[in-house]
């Protein structure tokens, strides 16, 4: 009997059961099943492009983390900003363009990005993303004027658009359920791995005084472009792309090259299942329009909102801006660089442990703790900023070390879990790019609002923000019990059947 005949026969069988989703057959499901070890002893492929999509993400967090380092190099202030009584400084409006131009850009190109997953696919998306970000790398490197480096900022923001999209949406479709968590919590592993590696060459060559104190960094992006184009030829496209687009025989080769033959038919039978009954729940189209309808208004609401709460804990503030808020604390250049780099390695050291705690405590806990841990440290770091002494700028900068572990623990890895998990998968390529449009207007607004917020000819508010952030953190912790929910070792079959029966987000597990 071939392939096909059997696909057949399964899909007959489950359809006289008494539920699609519902039936007994189906709780049997292989993928509840597979557990971490077996996967990573039977199924090594799996667990490799799985992270060779979560590693897209390194050029996120490195561009986003190269921004705040830039401000605290002297050589880049001088060359593009102004000098006041033997200090470089940037001007508040110029400095917000760079910080937000590229911002801009991904917020387009997370739009280009999910338009064209589901036209020409995944693996042709990020192809397009790495030519588009290697243009932009290029110019930034040369610009000369300041027109000509935001332009290529722009750029370059466009091709990032393409990696924060496709990286979660690719882990969430190639991995197994028990790998799903850890897969796409990788996706926050390759922000944090680019925010190290950014203040880390920041570190290098920032006390340089010619033009290549920051030259040097941005040429460092290249590097990333070239790891990508290197493996993309043999990397495998999305299965769920492949039968959407009724290519289920080369939906089967992909199955049975990461996961052998004696599985290949009932994972194909799964997804084919899971499309089946999202056509019977009326979710079967796939436009921006279709996010905000039904059951899918919700989904969307979770899977942008865990985003929209990193932004109102103030990570753009405690991450993005740390090398340069120590510095206006009163540390030397040389002791702000060392702390911006181990800011950066305890947040990569958190994403990994989350790796070892996230099936086992699930992604609500995990989330609601982070939350509550990072609004106390944010307040405790507008306290110290009270306190005129010496002792109370370290409590500060351990304050801001503290957070970066527990951020990237928690909040930072859980939100890519969830959004792999809470939106439909025929809807996932749209349901990311809203993701990734809130993360950019989010961006754009704490990238336009902070230096003024924090620079000496402006606000001069110094740790003093970290009270405003603790106030909208409180908000955002509010919302967070409501509407987080728990979808710890569900298949999205499962999942979609959570929804469907409309119950509510926090009683999910």
């Amino acid at each position: 009997m071939d392939v096909d005949a059997k696909i057949s026969d399964v899909q007959e069988i489950e359809a006289t059961g008494d539920a699609i989703f519902g039936n007994e057959q189906h709780n049997r499901c292989p993928e509840h099943e597979l557990t971490i070890a077996n996967i990573c002893k039977r199924h090594k492929l799996v667990v490799w492009w799985c992270f060779y999509w979560a590693m897209a993400a390194v050029g996120w967090g490195f561009d986003a983390q190269i921004n705040g380092g830039m401000i605290s190099v002297p050589s880049f202030r001088r060359d593009f900003g102004y000098t006041v009584n033997g200090e470089a400084i940037l001007p508040a409006d110029w400095q917000s363009a760079f910080n937000v131009i590229g911002t801009v850009g991904q917020f387009f190109g997370g739009f280009i990005c999910s338009w064209l997953a589901d036209r020409i696919g995944r693996k042709n998306s990020l192809l397009i993303g790495v030519i588009v970000c290697s243009g932009g790398c290029v110019g930034e490197i040369f610009s000369a004027t300041r027109s000509a480096f935001l332009g290529s900022k722009l750029v370059f923001g466009v091709g990032l658009g393409f990696y924060l999209s496709l990286a979660p949406m690719m882990t969430s479709e190639l991995a197994p359920v028990a790998l799903r968590g850890i897969a796409t919590a990788g996706v926050n592993l390759g922000i944090a791995i680019g925010q190290l590696i950014s203040n880390s060459v920041v570190k290098a060559f920032g006390e340089r005084d010619d033009r290549w104190a920051y030259r040097g960094p941005f040429a460092t992006q290249i590097f990333f472009a070239i790891f990508l184009l290197a493996f993309l030829p043999l990397a495998p496209e999305s299965p769920w792309y492949l039968v959407r687009v009724n290519k289920t025989e080369e939906a089967r080769k992909v199955i049975l090259k990461l996961y052998g033959e004696n599985d290949t038919v009932s994972r194909l039978v799964e997804i084919e299942e899971t499309i089946r009954h999202e056509k019977v729940q009326g979710i079967e189209k796939s436009s921006f329009v279709d996010c905000f309808k039904g059951t899918n208004r919700i989904r969307t609401g979770i899977s942008t909102g865990v985003f929209l709460c990193q932004h109102l804990v103030g990570i753009i503030f405690v991450l993005g801006y740390s090398t340069y808020f120590f510095q206006l604390a009163g540390l030397d250049v040389s002791n702000s660089f060392d702390l911006g780099v181990g800011v950066t390695a305890c947040g990569v050291l958190g994403n990994i442990i989350s790796w070892f705690i996230i099936e086992r405590y699930g992604r609500r806990k995990l989330f609601l703790s982070g939350m509550v841990t990072l609004t106390a440290l944010l307040l405790l770091i507008g306290i110290m900023d009270v306190v005129p002494s010496q002792a109370a700028k370290w409590v500060q900068a351990a304050s801001t070390v503290v957070y970066a572990f527990v951020y990237f623990l928690t909040i930072g890895a859980v939100a890519f879990t969830i959004l792999g998990e809470a939106s439909s998968t025929v809807l996932r390529a749209k349901t990311i790019s809203l993701a990734t449009a809130t993360q950019a207007i989010c961006g754009l607004v704490m990238n336009f609002a902070i230096p003024y917020m924090v620079n000496p000819d402006s606000g001069n508010l110094r740790g003093k923000v970290g009270f405003v952030f603790g106030g909208l953190a409180i908000v955002g912790t509010i919302g967070s019990w409501v509407y987080v929910p728990e979808l710890k070792g569900k298949t999205f079959g499962e999942i979609d059947q959570l929804f469907a029966e409309k119950v509510p987000p926090r009683k999910m597990g």
